[in-house]
Formats: C-alpha cells, structure tokens, sequence
C-alpha cells in the first residue's frame, strides 16, 4: 500500500516542484495554500505524512503542525523551511515536526525524510 502525503505552501511553485517529488513514491492526496486549508484536507483524506511549509498566511505551517499532531499524534510532519528560519524550525519541533527539508526543496532530501519518519 503506497503512503499518502498532503502537500502544504503558500507559493503555487513550490507546491508544485514538492508535488513533481512525491508523486510516485507516494501519492499525493491533496494542496492546501495556507494552514487552515491544510487542517481541512488533513481531516477530509488522513494522509500518513505532510509536507509542510513553515510561513503562510491565516494560520502559519507551526500552528497547523500543532493541530494535526493534537487530532493524530502519529501523522507525520515534515516541515520545508528557508536556510535563515532556524528559531521557527524549534518552535516547529515543539510543535510536533518529525523532521525537516531545506527550500530550495531537494527530492533526494525529502522522499528520505518522508520515508525515514513514516517507518
């Protein structure tokens, strides 16, 4: 049974270069540009991972990471974040992250990191 990961960013780029990497080892469920909408697709398909930016409008990838974790506390999380947002990135483990890629998001960075946390 392939895992089924939900692709979070508030940049349609960027969702689209992480939805081109995961499609295949995973399969993709769904696209949320901000953390509301990723809440709401979280519940409506229970993904196994998330792909999760860190800085979006109405609810930042931080506080949506801490509402999925308090629904599902074994989802995977794994937050894509700016070289320079380090502090965001230990308030995003607070949070629940399980792990984390750098943007420009590398696949051969992040199928792994998917991959290592789901299993």
């Amino acid at each position: 049974m392939t895992d089924r990961v939900l692709v979070v960013d508030d940049s349609s780029f960027q969702r689209t270069v992480v939805r081109d990497a995961l499609e295949g080892p995973f399969e993709v469920v769904g696209e949320a540009e901000n953390g509301v909408e990723a809440v709401e697709l979280f519940e409506a398909h229970e993904p196994d991972a998330v792909s999760m930016d860190v800085v979006m409008p109405e609810m930042t990838g931080i506080e949506a990471t801490r509402e999925i974790k308090s629904r599902r506390p074994d989802a995977v999380v794994v937050m894509c974040t700016s070289v320079d947002q380090e502090e965001k990135l230990m308030e995003a483990v607070k949070a629940g992250a399980d792990g984390y890629v750098t943007k420009p998001v590398d696949p051969d960075e992040l199928v792994p990191e998917i991959r290592n946390n789901l299993r």
